[in-house]
């Protein structure tokens, strides 16, 4: 074939290409200035944890709504700073122009938020706060502090006449989540770090079955206790089981954090007194609509937007607005 047989062929093959590029665009909502399609990274502390996988699964969507690509990464395990940090960095060698971060620890991952910002990358964190909260360009998240100590507030008054005896289920070590709701906790119930009425402390990453494993051994210390304050539902879940194997899981108040539809159904069956919704569905698309607005104008989101939480109880008490199970089976995460 001689050359200018070759040379049609090539045109031809780099037309087809170029039409196949542009069908892969969702819309035109998502086009930058230079016409190209718009990455968002989305970076979350874990696949396996229901509650970041709704996010992600909602980030996915928006971003599909706007025509922009969606680039999901995600540590192996909460607190997995490592590998947070390899996937921002991998989302700026693609090309991300915007990063949403879950991070595992509000300083973990500092240095390679820093260094994509210095490369003109917007980044964003979800959910959980950075130390400082200067660190990225802005914030969607629950008020923490706020949903603790709705917790608190809930149990203190569940438990009525009785004297608040707690074992608290933190989180992971150095997450400002977890801080933030163990020191909101004990506001709404009227305790301090160091008191009596608290049998122990015990750090679950969040998770159940490391929750029933803290609940046994605390339960070994002093098993007259009345409450369990829980980060979250996973660790309400771990919580009851060992308060069941122990034969005293109806005389104990636990409340949680979240608000998935399981911790709802754990509410409506009773093993929960009350859960405090929050909305990381909303987080996310409201990340992707900030993103996909600085991809196409330059213009930023900044400081801390609060996207809210809900009590969800069947048993409401004074002074505290709560939604019961019904609606929040049909709100889950929002």
């Amino acid at each position: 074939m001689g050359r200018r047989g070759l040379a049609i062929i090539a045109a031809g093959l780099l037309a087809f290409v170029a039409s196949g590029c542009t069908s892969q665009k969702t819309g035109s909502g998502g086009q930058p200035a230079d016409g190209g399609r718009i990455k968002v990274g989305l970076v979350t502390k874990t696949d396996s944890n229901p509650y970041f996988v709704a996010l992600r699964d909602s980030a996915k969507a928006e971003a599909g709504k706007a025509g922009a690509e969606l680039i999901a990464l995600a540590g192996k395990f909460d607190g997995d700073n490592e590998g947070q940090v390899a996937a921002i960095e991998n989302l700026v060698q693609q090309g991300a122009k915007t990063i949403m971060i879950t991070p595992s620890n509000s300083t973990g991952v500092l240095g390679a938020i820093k260094n994509a910002r210095d490369r003109g990358v917007l980044v964003i964190a979800l959910d959980t706060e950075t130390d400082p909260k200067q660190a990225v360009d802005a914030t969607f998240a629950s008020d923490n502090t706020e949903a603790g100590r709705m917790q608190g507030t809930y149990v203190k008054a569940a438990l009525g006449s009785k004297a608040p005896k707690v074992i608290m289920l933190d989180g992971t070590p150095g997450s400002t989540v977890s801080e933030q709701r163990h020191n909101g906790f004990l506001q709404g119930v009227g305790l301090k770090d160091g008191d009596a009425a608290i049998v122990g402390v015990e750090a679950t990453n969040g998770e159940q079955n490391k929750a029933q494993t803290a609940t046994e051994n605390l339960l070994q210390r002093d098993a007259t206790l009345t409450a369990v304050y829980t980060l979250n539902e996973p660790a309400a879940r771990g919580a009851y089981v060992a308060l069941q194997a122990k034969g005293i899981a109806t005389q104990v108040v636990i409340g949680s954090i979240d608000g998935s539809c399981q911790g709802v159904k754990d509410v409506k069956e009773g093993k929960v007194v009350a859960t405090v919704m929050q909305f990381p569905k909303k987080m996310a698309a409201q990340g992707v609509q900030a993103a996909v607005e600085f991809g196409k104008s330059g213009k930023k989101p900044s400081g801390f937007v609060n996207t809210g939480v809900t009590v969800i109880t069947d048993k409401p008490v004074s002074g505290l607005r709560s939604q019961d199970t019904s609606w929040g089976l049909q709100n889950c995460w929002g």
